[in-house]
């Protein structure tokens, strides 16, 4: 029997994944999320391999304190042939063949981490995923393989195109980041030298947490998102944050995070995209400041004062304090409704989008001023996009933001106007009124058709109505009296009489 040492097969199976995501162009705007970076497959370079042993000693290249291990000669010629290989792929084969032959071996977890990083440096990220998996059936709490997980899935969910499985893709790779965010806080794995822990924590706290935080931004949790994006953000040099890369991609989604939140946090949105304009690459400056001053405007109604919020960005990671205290808010929307609606003499010739502005975001006051204005009067309204159909009710989209949201928003409602009541044959009718009755009867199911085809969902139709009421939030304004304007047939020609054919002239009378 002869003896290996267990701290050498962890020595040679330490290894460092790389953080190759390729800095994204953002088309970010006021109203649409920035689409997400696509993250390479992260490389997993190469694990150094160990010394060839001596036939009669053990291995002895890690800690002194590990117990030897004893191997017969011919489980100890597999794992000489296995770990003294160099070429990756080499290495990989030779690692397969050692555990299929000794699937419960001692050394069983370290040459699953030597077979990750080898397949991890082919580059075979499937392969290496999968050798994570079997790591993890031995140790749950393997930070190497956690790492693995969390930076294989994300970039795999990253190139998701359906909506549904992108956000279940992400949150399993962000499952495996809280994992390894767990591994992090337990105590160092007695076995690994501190400059390899120092390395791959360096390496895997970025990593664990960009996956954590895209997933809940993703899904629209936005506070998960900021404490995510944070965290990450603290845990790299500050050199790192001024690269154009994954940390600064997701310093810009940082940004959008606070943004998005319910309220919304303007300042500190301005202060994260403005330092991405500071250190994003000159053709891409544009489409981050865009959103920079976008955040700022909207806060403050103007751009007086922004070069100080750029400075500081420029010069910090983090808000100064008292950077904010200077910058005043803007008019609130009700503010700016009410001195815009003050100017307007007939409140009812209002756009019906400002309408919708008035009723979300205006005073109690002023919604009802200009509700006033058109309660009760009937109007046609052209280019109505249905949205939902009955045959007495009628959802429709009609302000271009309604028609332009995914999925399409219905911010009208049409109860209809129910078709006239064809009186019924009375058992003496005449065969005239049996011939009207069916007349009407036809033109009436030849309406019924038509309407239909024209209020089918998708469809873009004339309606008129009378206005009966509104909701705020979501908007929603209730028509009575609701009829379709059927676009008239068109007339057909008058069919022009066959012109005569000359008449022959008289023939000389005979003689």
């Amino acid at each position: 029997m002869k003896k290996v040492v267990l701290a050498s097969l962890l020595a040679c199976a330490v290894f460092v994944l790389g953080l190759n995501t390729a800095f994204a162009q953002t088309n970010a705007s006021p109203d649409s999320q920035a689409a997400p970076p696509a993250a390479a497959p992260a490389a997993v370079p190469a694990a150094a391999p160990a010394a060839q042993p001596a036939a009669a000693q053990p291995v002895q290249l890690g800690t002194q304190q590990d117990k030897p291990i004893q191997m017969g000669d011919a489980e100890l010629t597999l794992y000489n042939n296995a770990i003294g290989q160099t070429d990756p792929k080499a290495k990989a084969a030779a690692v397969e063949t050692y555990l299929a032959a000794y699937p419960q071996s001692a050394v069983k977890q370290p040459m699953l981490e030597i077979l990750m990083a080898a397949y991890g440096a082919i580059p075979d990220m499937a392969k290496t995923q999968d050798a994570a998996d079997r790591i993890l059936q031995v140790d749950p709490g393997n930070l190497r393989a956690l790492y693995a997980e969390a930076l294989i899935r994300k970039a795999n969910a990253d190139a998701v195109t359906d909506p549904a499985a992108k956000q279940a893709a992400l949150d399993v790779a962000a499952g495996y980041a809280q994992k390894g965010v767990a591994a992090l806080a337990a105590p160092k794995p007695a076995n690994m030298p501190d400059a390899d822990y120092k390395s791959l924590k360096d390496a895997a706290t970025p990593a664990f947490y960009t996956a954590i935080g895209f997933a809940a931004f993703n899904k629209n949790d936005n506070a998960a998102a900021i404490d995510a994006y944070k965290k990450e953000l603290a845990s790299v040099p500050l050199a790192a944050t001024k690269i154009p890369g994954s940390v600064l991609m997701d310093t810009f989604y940082l940004a959008e995070a606070y943004s998005q939140s319910t309220p919304s946090d303007l300042l500190d949105c301005t202060f994260y995209a403005s330092r991405v304009v500071a250190y994003a690459p000159a053709a891409l400056k544009p489409q981050f400041s865009n959103y920079a001053n976008y955040c700022y405007k909207k806060y403050h109604d103007g751009m007086d004062g922004y070069d100080a919020v750029l400075a500081a960005a420029t010069a910090n990671l983090n808000p100064p304090d008292g950077l904010f205290a200077s910058i005043k808010p803007g008019l609130t929307n009700a503010e700016k409704i009410h001195n815009s609606i003050t100017g307007t003499s007939d409140l009812a010739t209002l756009a019906t989008e400002d309408k919708e502005m008035v009723f979300q975001f205006g005073s109690s006051d002023d919604a009802a001023k200009v509700w006033d204005s058109i309660k009760g009067k009937s109007v046609q309204i052209p280019g109505a996009l249905v949205v939902s159909s009955s045959p007495t009710v009628l959802k429709v989209a009609v302000t271009d933001d309604a028609k332009q949201s995914n999925p399409k928003t219905a911010d009208f409602t049409f109860n209809m106007t129910p078709p006239e009541d064809i009186p019924e044959l009375k058992d003496n009718a005449t065969a005239a009124q049996k011939a009207a009755y069916k007349k009407a009867v036809d033109a009436a199911k030849a309406k019924a058709d038509a309407i239909a085809a024209a209020t089918a969902v998708g469809q873009t139709v004339t309606l008129t109505g009378t206005y009966d009421s509104f909701t705020p939030s979501p908007i929603q304004i209730i028509m009575k009296d609701g009829e379709v304007v059927l676009a008239k047939a068109a007339a057909k020609p008058v069919a022009k009489p066959a012109a005569r054919a000359a008449a022959p002239a008289h023939r000389a009378a005979h003689k």
